[in-house]
């Protein structure tokens, strides 16, 4: 199976399905990763960050060993702001490429702006009549992102996936993105995420677990 994991920015795909994607690949699939947002030159990102956002990247490529990475590297937190033709067109045209079957999506009430545009976006290019391959789409529950998304439509999650043997190796991956964690109470800490994994594996029945919100299952 082909599956596509949709990330506004890197280390969204660690943090809701770093797990998934380790267990999915060791099952034989083909994991394909789009990331959509980069560290524009002229933005708010010293050169500093940037050349250290490469090194992230080039990392994280050879630690999951993707079938392949597409990075349309739009401006980060401006999405609201970009043309949202042109960007279905440039998502569209990594989906012809990759025919995925399965795609992992940021939820669509995450508190950022910019999952609610990549959700929108990606959503936009699943119709059944244009991209009929496509025949699972879940979305993540992103730690910092998920739970701070509106009261009146929380992430329910509806399907569990039992990361017990890979939480590690996802731990492993998040060091990479050492830039983007912080000690607790800041949410995108390992103690927060190693809790979330123990609190959606007891409702699961077992050790550790990553939860989505199942959109669509066509059988």
């Amino acid at each position: 199976m082909n599956v596509l994991v949709v990330s506004p920015h890197p280390d969204d795909e660690t943090l809701g399905a770093g797990g998934t994607i380790l267990r999915l690949k060791e099952e034989g699939n083909k994991i394909f990763w789009l990331n959509i947002t980069g560290m524009t030159k002229g933005g708010i990102f010293s050169e500093e960050m940037q050349e250290r956002r490469k090194e992230q990247l080039k990392k994280i490529e050879d630690f999951y060993k993707f079938e392949g990475t597409y990075n349309l590297n739009l401006p980060t937190a401006q999405l609201d702001s970009y043309n949202t033709s042109d960007a279905i067109d440039k998502i569209r045209e990594v989906f012809t490429k990759v025919q995925p079957e399965m795609l992992i999506l940021p939820d669509y009430n995450d508190a950022h702006s910019d999952h609610k545009k990549v959700f929108e976006w990606c959503y936009s290019c699943s119709k059944v009549f244009r991209f009929p391959y496509i025949k699972k789409i879940m979305t993540m529950e992103i730690v910092s992102e998920t739970d701070f998304g509106k009261p009146e439509n929380p992430f329910i999650p509806n399907f569990y996936v039992d990361i017990t043997e890979y939480l590690e190796k996802k731990i492993n991956a998040l060091n990479i993105y050492d830039t983007e964690l912080g000690e607790p109470p800041f949410p995108r800490s390992i103690e927060h995420v190693k809790a979330l994994a123990t609190v959606r594996g007891a409702a699961a029945g077992v050790k550790y677990a990553e939860t989505f919100r199942m959109i669509k299952y066509i059988m």
